[in-house]
């Protein structure tokens, strides 16, 4: 589930907050299904152990594939441009740094302190870690969330039906 969240949303550039909107709800269903798949209901803190471990990995995974699509983009830039003209730079943050100063940026990166691109490179670096540990979090969050509501259900009153055995 992370895979497809962070592939289909981060790829269209526009709409990458939707992953971190959708984070929180992939979380609450992971932390749902484990318990679900654990035929977990009770006790609560065993509920929301399992739902937080789900979340975690679950997490991992959607942060893992959200940075190393981030740095295909950061590191496979090539300066070229829409109209099929290239800016004169080197692959990687320094086209992305250029691209800013052409648009006229300089000075809004100035103030952040990004003078070059260098500068630039570990700007985005700090970013991901920040992004990629705050969808790890969300994820973490929904995933209790999940849990949580699994774990104020009302257990089942009756056993399930059960299964045909593997000789039939």
């Amino acid at each position: 589930m992370a895979l497809v969240v962070a592939i289909a949303f981060e790829l269209i550039i526009p709409v990458q907050t939707v992953v971190f909107l959708l984070a929180p709800l992939a979380g609450a269903v992971i932390g749902v299904y484990a318990n679900v798949r654990a035929e977990r209901w009770r006790p609560r803190g065993r509920v929301l152990l399992n739902a937080a471990y789900a979340g975690l990995v679950t997490g991992l995974g959607l942060a893992l594939l959200y940075v190393i699509i981030r740095l295909v983009f950061i590191y496979g830039d090539t300066g070229a441009l829409p109209n099929g003209t290239a800016i004169n730079c080197s692959t990687g943050p320094d086209c992305i740094y250029k691209r800013y100063v052409n648009v006229g940026q300089q000075a809004e990166l100035a103030s952040m302190g990004i003078t070059d691109a260098a500068s630039l490179e570990s700007a985005l670096w700090r970013e991901l870690a920040v992004t990629g540990s705050g969808l790890v979090l969300l994820t973490i969050g929904g995933a209790l969330a999940g849990g949580l509501a699994r774990s104020f259900a009302p257990m089942p009153t009756s056993l399930p039906l059960p299964s045909a055995s593997p000789s039939d």
